[in-house]
């Protein structure tokens, strides 16, 4: 058994309820509307590195924390299951792909993609396998939303699914013009996702049909966020964009200097979402017509999603200088200032998970981490 190296220092109503729990993060980027907010956590100061546990491969996919249990993929063709608070390994499953895309628990099961084109549900507890999906080739790396016993995701064979999460079987598959990689955010009967083919598409939750499909400048890798009856995403033309939920027009845009792989995080509160751009900027945006708050330089791309907790902005990418060494940066919401950075030495493309004072990410050198703040 490989341990932790341990440091001195929605659908709502159409769908059935959403399954977010206070201090868990059960989706990527938190529950399956994707706010990326972290409810009961407080600002993190002064962390301290608690742990970090080497998987064996690049880690871009970003943890899911629940009842004390991290899971994560890696590039080592394996997921992980570890006890959060130690970092030693409870279990791990191997697959025959990398694991890429970031794992759901709901209910006591994992749900998460492979590269080798197969959808898997895992006892959460032992890791065993539950079921599995064939998929078409290219494998899928996008993480699931899940609400009222129903299972969304994207895959690289063009097509959005929805499976039974207890059997596994397919409900609907509905085609898009390329690959998918965006992870479908849930709202009100709605499932929006962005395909390689440059469209964000809104379907039907109950049955895959295409409300709308709305067309951008390039590949659309960037996973949706729903607030409010408007879809928020970003597209590799360098734009963000609102999308009117029902309808499929736009809101507004907002121009980047890059493209834009992160995906946006936001702050209802404020009014304001937070997201990166390959021009090393992470920008704070208006929700409500997209002009800008601020915009803050990290001195590399920002490939990570924003994660959102007390007074600060959690986002991976590059460090000082270059894509090369890499960091965790937290940047003050109200005016973009970098409160601190946690060099890592690699790219940090996995979106953190907070709860409390406790934060925890991937990086490309292997490494999964927890910080804690003093």
């Amino acid at each position: 058994m490989r341990h932790g190296i341990l440091w001195s220092a929605c659908l709502l109503g159409a769908c059935g309820a959403m399954h977010d729990t206070d201090g868990d993060w059960p989706h990527f980027r938190g529950g399956p509307t994707h706010p990326g907010v972290g409810s009961d956590a407080t600002t993190i100061v002064d962390p301290e590195l608690v742990w970090e546990f080497d998987t064996g491969g690049a880690v871009e996919s970003s943890p899911t924390v629940v009842d004390g249990v991290l899971y994560c993929g890696t590039f080592a063709n394996r997921l992980w299951a570890l006890d959060t608070v130690t970092g030693e390994e409870l279990w791990s499953f191997e697959v025959d792909g990398l694991v890429r895309a970031s794992p759901s628990v709901v209910n006591g099961v994992v749900y998460f993609g492979a590269d080798d084109n197969r959808f898997y549900a895992l006892d959460a507890k032992s890791g065993g396998k539950l079921w599995s999906v064939e998929l078409g080739g290219g494998g899928e790396q996008s993480s699931p939303a899940i609400a009222g016993g129903t299972c969304w995701f994207g895959a690289f064979d063009h097509h959005v699914y929805a499976v039974d999460t207890a059997t596994g079987e397919v409900q609907w598959k509905t085609p898009t013009g390329g690959e998918i990689l965006s992870s479908p955010a849930l709202a009100n009967g709605l499932v929006a996702i962005g395909s390689r083919d440059g469209f964000v598409y809104g379907l039907e939750a109950d049955s895959g049909d295409v409300r709308w499909r709305f067309e951008t400048g390039a590949t659309v890798w960037c996973s949706p966020a729903i607030h409010d009856g408007v879809v928020f995403c970003g597209s590799d033309d360098g734009h963000v964009y609102a999308i009117d939920a029902a309808t499929g027009i736009e809101r507004w845009r907002f121009e980047t200097g890059g493209k834009v792989f992160s995906s946006p995080a936001l702050d209802v509160e404020r009014g304001v979402l937070f997201v990166g751009s390959d021009d090393h900027h992470v920008y704070a945006l208006r929700l409500a017509d997209g002009g800008e708050v601020w915009r803050v330089d990290i001195g590399g791309r920002v490939l990570g999603t924003p994660a959102i907790a007390g007074a600060h902005v959690y986002v991976g990418g590059g460090g000082a200088g270059g894509e090369e060494p890499g960091a965790l940066f937290a940047i003050e919401r109200e005016n973009g200032a970098v409160a601190w950075r946690f060099e890592v030495g690699a790219t940090v493309w996995s979106s953190p998970a907070v709860h409390g004072q406790d934060l925890w990410f991937g990086a490309h050198d292997g490494r999964i981490r927890r910080l804690r703040g003093r």
